[in-house]
């Protein structure tokens, strides 16, 4: 067992996590990452990238990861495939302890652990995941320009995502297991008035069918009377909410009551002194990798004021 101390330690390795890994370390501030369980976060999941900006063609998720990660070690960061188990910000320096039995000390901790999007949990849509299964109209719903789709979910994002596509799809069917919608009044009334997008109540997805293509139909079943039907589509979005990864501090730092960790406005400062947030473990409206990375250079940029006041 070591124990080892540094100057900043990021947890996360998602683009938040590499982004300030980056300017951290040109900033001579030897960044340590801890990689956890996901190293490149939810872009290692996704094939095509088409909104990264810098790329005149589309990218696949995991390269743009492997390059963010080989930058960040150009620069001088240390990755460790090690997770934090415990962590304690009531001292200064922080503590961590990993999963491995190693211990660490830290002037300051960025956190960037991102979210994960919640699945159905079907095995079909693990089969399509990337083939016509998605999780972020904004991402991916411009390769389903002028096609027939379905969105999954009933609350703001699901309404937020149909109203997204029926702008580029042919039509857009929004799946809800309920006769109503949770979503806010005013989305609900723009959803009702867009023609080429409906609603299929009181129906949940039983199997996403599709072949080496990519999908091509959804079996639903009612859950009123349990009757069967299918409706084609080429692309499922799944739209039942995201989990900030963030139980591991709940009890360091402020989180609401989603879940999401609370930054002063405007900053990526959290209620515990030397611990700032990035990426999508703070951020519910945007999810994108450009606005973790533009948080990660942000959280970076903070810590090193920080670590200034601290020297003086």
């Amino acid at each position: 067992m070591t124990h080892s101390h540094e100057k900043m330690i990021i947890i996360g390795a998602g683009a938040a996590g590499f982004t300030a890994a980056i300017y951290a370390a040109r900033a001579n501030l030897s960044p340590v990452v801890l990689a956890g369980l996901q190293p490149g976060g939810q872009l290692t999941i996704t094939t095509d990238v088409e909104n990264y900006p810098g790329f005149a063609d589309v990218i696949q998720g995991p390269w743009l990861m492997q390059e963010m990660q080989q930058q960040a070690e150009n620069v001088g960061t240390r990755v460790i495939y090690d997770i934090a188990t415990a962590i304690d910000t009531s001292q200064h320096p922080i503590h961590i302890q990993l999963d491995g039995g190693d211990s660490m000390t830290a002037d300051c901790l960025v956190i960037a652990t991102g979210a994960q999007a919640r699945w159905l949990g079907l095995e079909s849509e693990t089969i399509f995941n990337g083939r016509g299964v998605s999780a972020c109209a904004t991402c991916d719903g411009f390769f389903y320009k002028g096609r027939d789709v379905v969105v999954i979910g009933g609350g703001n994002t699901a309404v937020e995502e149909a109203l997204y596509l029926s702008n580029l799809c042919n039509s857009v069917t929004l799946i809800h297991r309920r006769d109503s919608l949770r979503a806010e009044q005013i989305l609900q009334e723009r959803l009702f008035k867009r023609a080429n997008l409906s609603v299929e109540w009181n129906y949940t997805v039983t199997e996403i069918v599709g072949d080496s293509t990519g999908v091509n139909a959804v079996n639903l079943q009612s859950t009123t009377d349990n009757s069967e039907k299918q409706i084609s589509a080429h692309g499922v979005f799944i739209a039942i909410g995201h989990d900030p990864a963030t139980k591991p501090f709940q009890k360091n730092v402020e989180l609401d009551d989603e879940g999401y960790i609370k930054v002063k406005p405007g900053t990526t400062l959290t209620s515990a002194k030397g611990v700032f947030a990035a990426g999508d473990c703070v951020d519910k409206i945007y999810r994108q990798a450009v606005t973790a990375a533009g948080m990660g250079c942000m959280a970076a940029l903070d810590a090193e004021k920080f670590l200034a006041s601290l020297s003086d």
